[in-house]
Protein backbone atom coordinates (compact mmCIF):
# COMPACT_ATOMS: atom_id res chain seq x y z
CA UNK A 1 0.00 0.00 0.00
CA UNK A 2 1.59 3.17 -1.04
CA UNK A 3 0.85 6.64 1.02
CA UNK A 4 -1.54 9.24 -0.61
CA UNK A 5 -0.24 12.73 0.47
CA UNK A 6 -3.77 14.10 -0.33
CA UNK A 7 -5.87 11.61 0.27
CA UNK A 8 -9.59 11.75 -0.89
CA UNK A 9 -12.81 10.87 1.58
CA UNK A 10 -13.15 6.96 1.16
CA UNK A 11 -16.84 6.39 0.57
CA UNK A 12 -16.39 2.82 2.35
CA UNK A 13 -15.80 3.34 5.78
CA UNK A 14 -14.60 -0.55 5.69
CA UNK A 15 -11.73 0.02 3.48
CA UNK A 16 -8.16 -0.01 4.91
CA UNK A 17 -6.62 3.84 5.65
CA UNK A 18 -4.48 4.55 3.39
CA UNK A 19 -2.30 6.04 6.19
CA UNK A 20 -2.42 4.26 9.52
CA UNK A 21 -1.12 5.57 12.73
CA UNK A 22 1.76 3.23 13.32
CA UNK A 23 1.07 1.82 16.58
CA UNK A 24 3.08 2.58 20.16
CA UNK A 25 6.25 0.01 20.63
CA UNK A 26 5.65 -1.30 24.27
CA UNK A 27 7.64 -0.19 26.87
CA UNK A 28 11.23 -1.56 27.41
CA UNK A 29 11.28 -3.98 31.05
CA UNK A 30 13.53 -2.98 33.60
CA UNK A 31 15.26 -5.32 36.22
CA UNK A 32 14.18 -4.71 39.73
CA UNK A 33 17.49 -3.45 40.80
CA UNK A 34 19.35 -5.93 43.14
CA UNK A 35 19.02 -5.13 47.20
CA UNK A 36 21.72 -3.02 48.50
CA UNK A 37 23.19 -2.21 45.57
CA UNK A 38 25.23 0.88 47.69
CA UNK A 39 25.59 -0.68 51.12
CA UNK A 40 26.24 2.99 53.74
CA UNK A 41 29.56 3.18 54.88
CA UNK A 42 28.84 4.10 58.50
CA UNK A 43 31.82 6.80 59.60
CA UNK A 44 34.18 5.68 62.28
CA UNK A 45 33.17 7.20 65.80
CA UNK A 46 35.83 9.59 66.96
CA UNK A 47 37.48 8.16 70.14
CA UNK A 48 38.10 10.95 72.90
CA UNK A 49 41.28 10.40 74.65
CA UNK A 50 42.17 12.28 78.28
CA UNK A 51 45.23 13.08 79.54
CA UNK A 52 46.55 14.50 82.69
CA UNK A 53 49.46 14.18 84.80
CA UNK A 54 47.76 11.52 86.57
CA UNK A 55 44.97 10.23 84.41
CA UNK A 56 45.59 8.82 80.42
CA UNK A 57 42.59 6.79 79.49
CA UNK A 58 40.42 5.67 75.85
CA UNK A 59 36.51 6.05 76.38
CA UNK A 60 34.82 3.46 74.88
CA UNK A 61 33.44 5.14 71.39
CA UNK A 62 29.87 3.55 71.67
CA UNK A 63 29.74 4.82 75.05
CA UNK A 64 31.20 8.70 73.98
CA UNK A 65 28.47 8.55 71.18
CA UNK A 66 26.06 8.29 73.79
CA UNK A 67 27.42 10.48 75.75
CA UNK A 68 27.54 12.99 72.93
CA UNK A 69 24.02 12.68 72.72
CA UNK A 70 22.98 13.64 76.16
CA UNK A 71 25.24 16.31 75.95
CA UNK A 72 23.25 18.03 73.62
CA UNK A 73 20.04 17.32 75.91
CA UNK A 74 21.81 17.75 79.30
CA UNK A 75 23.78 21.47 78.62
CA UNK A 76 20.70 23.16 78.58
CA UNK A 77 21.06 27.07 79.05
CA UNK A 78 19.84 28.06 82.21
CA UNK A 79 17.47 31.34 82.46
CA UNK A 80 18.68 34.41 84.46
CA UNK A 81 17.59 37.65 85.10
CA UNK A 82 18.35 40.84 86.80
CA UNK A 83 17.62 41.19 90.22
CA UNK A 84 15.45 43.90 91.76
CA UNK A 85 17.15 46.41 93.68
CA UNK A 86 15.31 45.51 97.52
CA UNK A 87 18.41 47.62 100.06
CA UNK A 88 20.29 49.76 98.38
CA UNK A 89 24.00 49.92 98.67
CA UNK A 90 25.91 53.09 100.40
CA UNK A 91 28.92 53.78 102.31
CA UNK A 92 30.49 50.94 103.58
CA UNK A 93 34.61 49.95 105.25
CA UNK A 94 34.35 46.46 106.59
CA UNK A 95 37.33 44.03 107.07
CA UNK A 96 37.62 40.55 106.71
CA UNK A 97 39.75 37.40 108.09
CA UNK A 98 40.71 34.42 106.02
CA UNK A 99 40.88 31.04 106.98
CA UNK A 100 41.46 27.61 105.69
CA UNK A 101 39.63 25.25 106.38
CA UNK A 102 41.29 23.54 109.25
CA UNK A 103 40.93 27.04 110.91
CA UNK A 104 44.60 28.67 109.91
CA UNK A 105 44.66 32.44 109.40
CA UNK A 106 46.09 32.66 106.11
CA UNK A 107 45.35 36.41 105.42
CA UNK A 108 42.99 39.39 105.95
CA UNK A 109 40.48 41.43 103.82
CA UNK A 110 39.10 45.04 103.30
CA UNK A 111 36.21 45.54 102.05
CA UNK A 112 35.49 49.54 100.79
CA UNK A 113 32.78 50.89 99.31
CA UNK A 114 30.81 54.75 98.61
CA UNK A 115 28.85 56.26 96.13
CA UNK A 116 30.51 57.70 93.24
CA UNK A 117 27.49 59.54 91.37
CA UNK A 118 24.06 59.36 91.36
CA UNK A 119 23.17 55.53 91.77
CA UNK A 120 26.67 53.98 90.34
CA UNK A 121 28.27 52.68 93.10
CA UNK A 122 32.06 51.59 93.46
CA UNK A 123 33.23 48.79 95.66
CA UNK A 124 36.40 47.42 96.16
CA UNK A 125 37.66 43.89 97.92
CA UNK A 126 41.32 43.23 98.75
CA UNK A 127 43.01 40.18 100.48
CA UNK A 128 46.43 40.38 101.48
CA UNK A 129 47.79 37.08 101.95
CA UNK A 130 50.75 35.87 104.36
CA UNK A 131 52.79 34.37 101.38
CA UNK A 132 52.71 37.46 99.75
CA UNK A 133 49.50 36.79 96.80
CA UNK A 134 47.09 39.21 96.30
CA UNK A 135 43.52 39.79 95.42
CA UNK A 136 42.58 42.94 94.46
CA UNK A 137 38.69 42.87 92.90
CA UNK A 138 36.89 46.52 91.55
CA UNK A 139 32.99 46.86 90.74
CA UNK A 140 31.21 49.50 89.51
CA UNK A 141 27.54 48.72 89.46
CA UNK A 142 24.09 50.92 89.45
CA UNK A 143 21.12 50.13 91.60
CA UNK A 144 18.59 51.74 89.70
CA UNK A 145 15.30 49.32 89.93
CA UNK A 146 17.27 46.43 89.37
CA UNK A 147 21.95 45.66 89.29
CA UNK A 148 23.46 46.53 86.75
CA UNK A 149 27.45 45.74 86.44
CA UNK A 150 28.76 48.47 85.07
CA UNK A 151 32.90 47.74 85.14
CA UNK A 152 34.86 44.90 86.75
CA UNK A 153 38.29 44.64 87.33
CA UNK A 154 40.13 41.92 88.85
CA UNK A 155 44.04 40.93 89.82
CA UNK A 156 45.07 38.03 91.28
CA UNK A 157 48.77 37.36 91.67
CA UNK A 158 51.15 35.13 93.97
CA UNK A 159 51.34 31.31 94.93
CA UNK A 160 47.82 31.33 96.83
CA UNK A 161 46.95 31.33 92.77
CA UNK A 162 47.48 28.82 90.54
CA UNK A 163 47.00 31.17 87.26
CA UNK A 164 48.11 34.84 87.68
CA UNK A 165 45.05 37.06 86.58
CA UNK A 166 44.64 40.27 85.58
CA UNK A 167 41.24 41.08 84.20
CA UNK A 168 38.78 43.91 83.11
CA UNK A 169 35.51 44.50 81.24
CA UNK A 170 33.68 47.53 80.67
CA UNK A 171 29.74 48.16 79.91
CA UNK A 172 30.19 51.14 77.97
CA UNK A 173 32.65 50.53 75.71
CA UNK A 174 32.49 46.94 75.63
CA UNK A 175 36.09 46.46 75.70
CA UNK A 176 37.90 43.71 77.41
CA UNK A 177 41.27 43.34 78.26
CA UNK A 178 42.82 39.23 80.20
CA UNK A 179 46.01 38.85 81.19
CA UNK A 180 46.96 35.23 82.38
CA UNK A 181 49.72 33.27 83.11
CA UNK A 182 50.26 29.59 84.38
CA UNK A 183 51.89 29.07 87.73
CA UNK A 184 54.61 31.97 88.61
CA UNK A 185 56.76 31.37 86.10
CA UNK A 186 55.08 30.73 83.27
CA UNK A 187 54.89 32.80 79.74
CA UNK A 188 51.53 35.62 80.15
CA UNK A 189 48.88 35.50 77.82
CA UNK A 190 47.36 38.59 76.54
CA UNK A 191 43.98 38.49 74.85
CA UNK A 192 41.76 41.79 73.88
CA UNK A 193 38.51 41.95 72.37
CA UNK A 194 34.84 43.13 72.36
CA UNK A 195 32.31 42.17 74.47
CA UNK A 196 28.56 42.79 75.43
CA UNK A 197 27.79 42.35 78.52
CA UNK A 198 24.21 40.69 79.49
CA UNK A 199 22.05 42.49 82.38
CA UNK A 200 22.40 39.86 84.67
CA UNK A 201 26.23 39.66 84.91
CA UNK A 202 27.38 39.95 88.40
CA UNK A 203 31.31 39.19 88.59
CA UNK A 204 31.74 40.09 92.45
CA UNK A 205 28.10 40.93 93.47
CA UNK A 206 26.85 37.57 94.47
CA UNK A 207 26.92 37.96 97.98
CA UNK A 208 25.34 41.34 97.31
CA UNK A 209 22.31 40.20 95.22
CA UNK A 210 21.79 37.18 97.55
CA UNK A 211 21.35 40.04 100.32
CA UNK A 212 18.07 41.31 98.10
CA UNK A 213 16.72 38.13 97.48
CA UNK A 214 13.15 37.90 98.87
CA UNK A 215 13.23 34.89 101.87
CA UNK A 216 13.38 31.80 100.56
CA UNK A 217 13.81 32.35 97.03
CA UNK A 218 15.77 31.18 94.62
CA UNK A 219 17.25 32.82 91.42
CA UNK A 220 19.42 32.34 88.48
CA UNK A 221 22.08 34.99 87.28
CA UNK A 222 25.00 35.20 85.52
CA UNK A 223 29.28 35.68 85.95
CA UNK A 224 31.87 35.85 83.61
CA UNK A 225 34.33 33.00 83.21
CA UNK A 226 37.47 34.44 81.39
CA UNK A 227 38.75 31.12 79.02
CA UNK A 228 40.44 33.23 78.41
CA UNK A 229 37.63 35.36 76.26
CA UNK A 230 34.28 36.04 78.60
CA UNK A 231 32.13 33.11 78.84
CA UNK A 232 28.65 33.67 80.17
CA UNK A 233 28.15 31.11 83.10
CA UNK A 234 24.77 30.88 84.91
CA UNK A 235 24.68 30.48 88.81
CA UNK A 236 22.30 29.46 90.84
CA UNK A 237 21.60 31.01 94.23
CA UNK A 238 19.78 28.79 96.28
CA UNK A 239 19.11 29.13 99.87
CA UNK A 240 18.54 25.70 101.96
CA UNK A 241 18.43 26.16 105.24
CA UNK A 242 19.16 28.66 108.34
CA UNK A 243 21.38 28.04 111.30
CA UNK A 244 22.06 29.29 114.33
CA UNK A 245 24.77 31.64 114.93
CA UNK A 246 26.24 33.70 118.10
CA UNK A 247 26.17 37.34 118.58
CA UNK A 248 27.82 39.02 121.57
CA UNK A 249 25.69 37.06 124.29
CA UNK A 250 22.51 36.24 122.06
CA UNK A 251 21.74 33.91 119.00
CA UNK A 252 20.41 34.89 115.55
CA UNK A 253 19.73 33.12 112.41
CA UNK A 254 21.13 32.87 109.29
CA UNK A 255 20.38 31.28 106.07
CA UNK A 256 22.70 29.21 103.95
CA UNK A 257 23.18 29.86 99.97
CA UNK A 258 24.70 28.00 97.94
CA UNK A 259 25.74 29.22 94.70
CA UNK A 260 25.94 26.16 91.82
CA UNK A 261 27.63 27.20 88.56
CA UNK A 262 25.31 25.51 86.12
CA UNK A 263 27.53 24.27 83.31
CA UNK A 264 25.75 21.15 82.76
CA UNK A 265 26.47 17.80 83.87
CA UNK A 266 28.43 16.31 80.86
CA UNK A 267 31.04 19.59 81.15
CA UNK A 268 31.37 18.90 84.56
CA UNK A 269 31.90 15.52 84.67
CA UNK A 270 34.36 15.54 81.98
CA UNK A 271 35.97 18.98 84.48
CA UNK A 272 36.52 16.72 87.45
CA UNK A 273 37.78 13.81 85.84
CA UNK A 274 40.54 16.20 84.28
CA UNK A 275 40.88 17.56 87.10
CA UNK A 276 39.94 21.32 85.77
CA UNK A 277 36.85 21.20 88.24
CA UNK A 278 36.99 20.57 91.70
CA UNK A 279 35.07 17.50 93.01
CA UNK A 280 32.19 19.59 95.10
CA UNK A 281 31.83 22.45 92.29
CA UNK A 282 29.70 24.92 94.44
CA UNK A 283 30.53 27.80 96.90
CA UNK A 284 28.65 28.43 100.13
CA UNK A 285 28.05 31.76 102.19
CA UNK A 286 25.98 32.51 105.60
CA UNK A 287 23.81 35.84 105.50
CA UNK A 288 21.29 37.51 107.80
CA UNK A 289 18.22 37.59 105.89
CA UNK A 290 15.73 39.11 108.87
CA UNK A 291 15.39 42.92 108.87
CA UNK A 292 18.14 44.26 106.82
CA UNK A 293 20.22 41.33 105.48
CA UNK A 294 23.72 41.19 106.57
CA UNK A 295 26.82 39.04 104.99
CA UNK A 296 28.29 36.73 108.00
CA UNK A 297 30.51 33.98 106.12
CA UNK A 298 31.54 32.48 102.97
CA UNK A 299 33.41 29.24 101.97
CA UNK A 300 35.05 28.78 98.60
CA UNK A 301 37.69 29.05 96.50
CA UNK A 302 38.17 32.51 95.01
CA UNK A 303 39.73 31.00 91.56
CA UNK A 304 38.71 27.66 90.37
CA UNK A 305 41.71 25.25 91.11
CA UNK A 306 42.37 27.89 94.48
CA UNK A 307 42.26 26.19 97.38
CA UNK A 308 39.08 26.38 99.39
CA UNK A 309 39.11 29.45 102.70
CA UNK A 310 36.76 30.37 105.36
CA UNK A 311 36.04 34.72 105.00
CA UNK A 312 34.20 35.82 107.96
CA UNK A 313 33.84 39.26 109.37
CA UNK A 314 36.45 40.55 112.30
CA UNK A 315 35.83 43.83 114.32
CA UNK A 316 38.51 46.58 114.95
CA UNK A 317 39.09 46.69 118.36
CA UNK A 318 41.48 49.23 120.83
CA UNK A 319 45.03 47.90 121.46
CA UNK A 320 45.45 48.30 125.23
CA UNK A 321 47.37 51.43 126.35
CA UNK A 322 50.65 51.04 127.78
CA UNK A 323 49.25 52.40 130.86
CA UNK A 324 46.57 49.47 131.75
CA UNK A 325 49.20 46.81 130.63
CA UNK A 326 51.03 47.92 133.69
CA UNK A 327 47.86 48.19 135.69
CA UNK A 328 46.91 44.46 134.44
CA UNK A 329 49.90 42.72 135.41
CA UNK A 330 49.67 43.67 139.17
Amino acid sequence: MRWKPNPEPDSDPLSPDPNPIPSPKPPIPIPDPPPYPNPPVRPPIPQLVVRTARLSAVFNPLLLAVLMVFTTLIAIPVAAAPVSVRFSEGVTHGFLLVRSLAGDIVGHGEITQMVAEGDLVESQLVFRFIDGSLHDEKVAFSQQRVFTLISYRLVQRGPSFPEQLDVSIDRGSAQYTVRSQRGMQGKEDVQSGQFDLPKDVYNGMLIMVSKNLPKGADETVSVLAFTPAPQVVPVQLHAIEEQSIQIGDRSSKATQFVFTPQLGMMKEWLGKVTGKLPAEFHYDCWIMVDGTPSFVQYEGPLQLLAPILRIELVSPRLQAKQDEKKTSLK
